[in-house]
């Protein structure tokens, strides 16, 4: 450097050996700015890069996110075609557009005492029913509610968030007690289903008419705890399925078909045997009058085993009525068994390959609450330290 600055200063005569070192000072100064502009540019191309990709990632993420969707059903008696044609039916083709979790809801069943072994047995042979009607355990989370303490932990987090009112309201709590004697897993049953909903984040719920009470609760204690604390539930609303059917009992058919009907002929289990239910259909009752036409107000019998026969086969109730039209009742009942048999069979046939492969299908239930659990724990933290709860690390 001092070399490079005394040969400067002989070549410029005029310019001092002092003024040489200070020119060069400033041209490596200068040179190192150009060098940090040109690396701050650098830097400021790669944050803004990442920054719009970021934001890229983050908007496609939410474009191609999918609606939650949450539903279950309790293993206190074996699932009937109601079940199948009301539920199951809409779940399989939920799975192409929505975010599916589909729970066997073990821990309510508690609230009627059922014999310990016949709810194990139960609530794997609705987890086998489910996977055979179509749930498919690679595109939905399948899981036995128990397996996710989770359901119980925030239960009672919200009973802390309900009054005794809204649950001594509620409908089903005063039709059970007439059947049942009363207990407080009864009176909470509904907390305990906004908790199954509220837990996942659930955008949509599929209701039936019996239900819209406690959808309309798990709502409410949503909104309270976010007006409460700050947002940290997804308020839900009702699925209601654009084309469904109603299937009512084959002996009372003003009432809806009944897994836990006393009345063994009044409902077509999905593992019925055949012979079984040929025969329930042809002991179903009908109504005063010979021809098959459909009439739900006055002819509730018969439009009624005319809604199975559409479901069952996909005509409409035109095409049947066409179809059967100067035929008599017994003509009609034979071949509404055949069709119901015909459309049972290979919903039977994978169920009952599930059954015989217990280890698989409690491989598929573990995999499922592994994948539940991981979305509960999220809600769970965030209640936890929002109520102030110290988690046990």
């Amino acid at each position: 450097m001092e070399a490079e600055i005394h040969a400067a200063a002989v070549q410029r005569g005029a310019e001092t050996e002092h003024e040489a070192k200070d020119r060069m000072l400033r041209a490596t100064s200068r040179s190192g700015l150009l060098q940090g502009s040109i690396f701050s540019s650098k830097i400021c191309i790669f944050v803004v890069s990442i920054t719009l990709f970021r934001y890229t990632t983050m908007s496609e993420q939410q474009q191609t996110r999918r609606p939650v969707i949450f539903s279950g059903m309790q293993p206190t008696h074996t699932l009937m075609l109601g079940n199948y044609v009301g539920a199951l039916k809409n779940w399989v083709v939920l799975q192409e557009t929505h975010d599916c979790i589909f729970c066997i809801v073990n821990l309510h069943a508690l609230t009627i005492s059922p014999v310990p072994a016949e709810l194990r047995r139960r609530s794997l042979d609705a987890a086998a029913m489910y996977i055979a009607s179509g749930i498919d355990p690679e595109r939905s989370t399948i899981f036995i509610q128990s397996h996710v303490p989770e359901h119980s932990q925030l239960t009672w987090v919200l009973n802390c968030f309900t009054s005794m009112g809204e649950c001594s309201k509620m409908t089903q709590f005063k039709e059970k007690t007439e059947r049942h004697s009363a207990n407080v897993g009864l009176f909470t049953y509904p907390v305990l289903m906004a908790a199954d909903i509220l837990l996942y984040q659930a955008d949509l719920v599929p209701v039936g008419a019996d239900q819209k009470q406690h959808l309309e609760l798990a709502r409410n204690l949503a909104e309270r705890f976010n007006n409460r604390h700050s947002p940290t539930f997804t308020v839900p609303d009702p699925y209601i399925p654009k084309v469904g059917a109603r299937i009512m009992s084959l002996q009372e058919p003003t009432k809806k078909m009944s897994k836990s009907d006393e009345n063994a002929k009044a409902t077509i289990y999905l593992d019925d045997a055949p012979d079984v239910v040929r025969n329930k259909l042809k002991r179903a009752v009908t109504d005063s009058g010979t021809d098959i036409r459909f009439n739900a107000e006055e002819r509730p019998a018969i439009s009624n085993l005319l809604t199975i026969f559409s479901v069952a086969t996909g005509e409409t109730i035109q095409q049947l009525e066409e179809r059967f039209a100067g035929k008599t009742y017994a003509d009609f009942k034979t071949e509404l068994g055949e069709a119901v048999v015909e459309q049972l069979r290979p919903i039977q046939e994978r169920y009952h390959a599930l059954r015989q492969d217990e280890d698989t299908l409690k491989a598929i239930l573990a995999r499922g609450a592994e994948a539940a659990r991981r979305r509960a724990r999220k809600t769970m933290q965030k209640v936890y330290k929002k109520t102030g709860i110290i988690e046990f690390e």
